[in-house]
């Protein structure tokens, strides 16, 4: 069983909304900080949105703030992005990823790494 799966991604127009889960395995259970991450084609992977279950402390990328909001049902041990306002530039493959250090997670050190799923926004 993996231990991140990614589900939600979608071709969507301008504007669109999209919202993108990851269900944790129970391999995952001491890992409570996650985040979302993305990688465009030709780009290096870069950090979307971080949540710490522990702490309740969310970040957000500045390129995303105001628009995607970051959040985690702990009884399905699910962790959602809902991606409002999309834009071309948010094309991207993202992916999920888990750790038990919030800081770890949020450098692009977590524990664990979902396989990714992709989203295209249209203009």
């Amino acid at each position: 069983q993996e231990p991140l799966v990614e589900s939600g991604g979608d071709s969507v127009q301008a504007g669109g909304s999209l919202r993108l889960s990851c269900a944790a395995s129970e391999d995952t259970y001491n890992s409570p900080c996650m985040g979302w991450f993305r990688q465009a084609a030709g780009k290096e992977r870069e950090g979307v949105a971080y949540i710490s279950a522990t702490s309740g402390i969310r970040k957000y990328a500045d390129f995303v703030k105001g628009r995607f909001t970051i959040s985690r049902a702990s009884a399905k041990n699910t962790l959602y992005l809902q991606m409002n306002s999309l834009k071309p530039e948010d094309t991207a493959m993202y992916y999920c990823a888990a750790g038990l250090y919030f800081q770890s997670v949020i450098n692009g050190n977590p524990d664990y790494w979902g396989q990714g799923t992709q989203v295209t926004v249209s203009s």
